[in-house]
């Protein structure tokens, strides 16, 4: 029997986060890294967001991880379009409708939501937008992730969202990885960094 083995992927925008699909999109086997068979995402991106995806060839994370009893936090990072007022930000933390999979009405649960000044801390891949288009960053901090649920949260705000990249989940992070570059860990650290 195989060892389990357990990967973190910066997952560049135009990718999906699956290996096969009967569109002709960006699949994650087009990647420059050989991983082993019966390999799988936990979670997703989608195809337009970037940034930490897990993927493990343990078929026991998935459920661990969205249907265990303790929620796991993620961070996202969010280009919007627009200034966001203290008002708003105020507003997207509290918790707010959106709609959910299916066309459900859905009042999202309080979260962390505050700006940023020039993100620098994630590298210098984070590209600047055009000073003179009025914009900000947000860092999104919650414990669940419904169908697209940030951007909608972004829209359900008055805003658009331009760019959107997770760059963390629990304790693993984006930290060193560029775009479409993998790194393997042991399962011990995934599983400590990820509480379990």
């Amino acid at each position: 029997m195989e060892p389990l083995r357990y990967f973190l992927l910066n997952k560049p925008a135009g990718f999906v986060s699956q290996f096969v699909s009967p569109d002709g999109v960006g699949l994650l086997g087009d990647l420059s890294y050989d991983f082993p068979e019966n390999t799988h995402a936990v979670g997703r991106l989608d195809k337009a967001s970037e940034g930490l995806l897990l993927l493990t060839t343990d078929k026991s994370v998935t459920r661990r991880l969205f249907q265990g009893e303790k929620p796991h936090v993620r961070r996202y990072l969010v280009l919007v379009k627009g200034v966001v007022s203290a008002e708003t930000i105020q507003k997207m933390a509290a918790g707010m409708d959106i709609i959910a999979e299916g066309g459900n009405p859905y009042h999202t649960k309080p979260c962390m939501v505050e700006k940023v000044q020039n993100p620098q801390i994630f590298g210098d891949w984070i590209a600047s937008h055009p000073a003179h288009i009025p914009h900000d960053w947000l860092l999104i901090t919650l414990t669940e992730g419904k169908f697209h649920q940030v951007r909608k949260m972004v829209f359900a705000a008055g805003h658009r969202c331009k760019r959107l990249i997770r760059v963390s989940i629990e304790d693993l992070t984006l930290e060193g990885l560029s775009p479409g570059e993998v790194r393997e860990i042991s399962g011990n650290i995934f599983y400590e960094k990820l509480h379990f």
